[in-house]
């Protein structure tokens, strides 16, 4: 599928790696069809991806690990939200949050409190609302990227 971005351009989807979010996501009820995307000549370099809509080519939100800058996030999430994606094995489950960059690059965040979970066997995802006041919404990641850096 070919699907023309505002951020890459024209890209070239395959069919297997359409993710499909039954209940769309947070905000977005009407997009269901998303695709992983990312800059190969920085893959190396980033841990930032994008999950781009295919069914609206404008609409492209950067995603992250979690564990990329919170070490211990662990969520306790209730088996009955997951259920909509299938059998879950921890070999194929990823979990991605999304990131912020506002004009002053120093205030960039993640929410921690509406992650994506991906079955990635089965191409089925949801995003969660993790009830709990441990994982807020603007979580500040300017300074821990700063500091894996220069490490």
């Amino acid at each position: 599928m070919k699907v023309t971005t505002r951020v890459f351009g024209e890209i070239d989807i395959a069919d297997d790696k359409i993710i499909h979010f039954q209940g769309g996501i947070v905000g977005f009820p009407d997009l269901t069809d998303f695709a992983l995307v990312h800059d190969a000549e920085k893959e190396g370099d980033t841990p930032i991806r994008w999950m781009q809509s295919l069914q609206e080519p404008n609409f492209a939100m950067p995603v992250m690990d979690p564990l990329a800058v919170c070490p211990d996030y662990n969520p306790v999430v209730e088996d009955e939200l997951l259920k909509p994606i299938g059998e879950l094995n921890p070999e194929s489950v990823l979990v991605l949050v999304t990131l912020t960059v506002p004009k002053d690059i120093k205030k960039m965040s993640v929410n921690l409190q509406a992650p994506f979970v991906i079955n990635a066997d089965e191409k089925k995802a949801c995003q969660i609302i993790v009830d709990s006041d441990k994982y807020p919404v603007r979580f500040p990641i300017y300074d821990i990227i700063k500091k894996d850096k220069e490490d």
